[in-house]
């Protein structure tokens, strides 16, 4: 489990160092405590609050003359765990919470994010289809459209 400080939680998160440090004392965010008695706070932790308030990076952060802030809402947070790059396209995991997120990208669009492993990114889903399966008996068909 990663473990951050309250400052880099508040970073992450949007909000100054002291609202974190009040949410730490009212319960309203789950910390460790170091052996000196330090406060640090598990990466799922942020994301569950992230998760549950659908913010956006609050502050637009600039990089090489772009702004980086999206209006969709369906954004999820996480570490880059490993980039490969074949010919024109890239494929990039994304560790979310305890999830693993794949996107199959352009090489050009991970050479403009230098996208590596360990960095911090942003996964931004817009979908107009979720399908949903399961494991059914043996013999019949569990996902996609019924025999003809």
């Amino acid at each position: 489990m990663e473990l951050i400080t309250p400052r880099e939680a508040a970073h992450r998160l949007g909000v100054s160092y002291p609202t974190v440090k009040q949410w730490i004392y009212k319960g309203s965010i789950r910390t460790r405590r170091t052996a000196g008695g330090h406060h640090r706070v598990p990466v799922g932790e942020v994301d569950r609050l992230l998760a549950r308030t659908g913010r956006a990076l609050s502050k637009p952060r600039e990089s090489g003359g772009a702004i980086v802030t999206l209006s969709g809402r369906n954004q999820l947070r996480g570490v880059v765990e490993e980039v490969r790059v074949e010919g024109l396209l890239a494929q990039v995991r994304l560790r979310v919470g305890d999830q693993s997120l794949t996107a199959i990208i352009t090489r050009d669009a991970v050479d403009e994010l230098k996208l590596k492993r360990g960095d911090d990114a942003l996964a931004v889903v817009k979908a107009t289809e979720v399908m949903i399966g399961r494991a059914g008996p043996e013999g019949r068909r569990a996902v996609g459209r019924p025999r003809r």
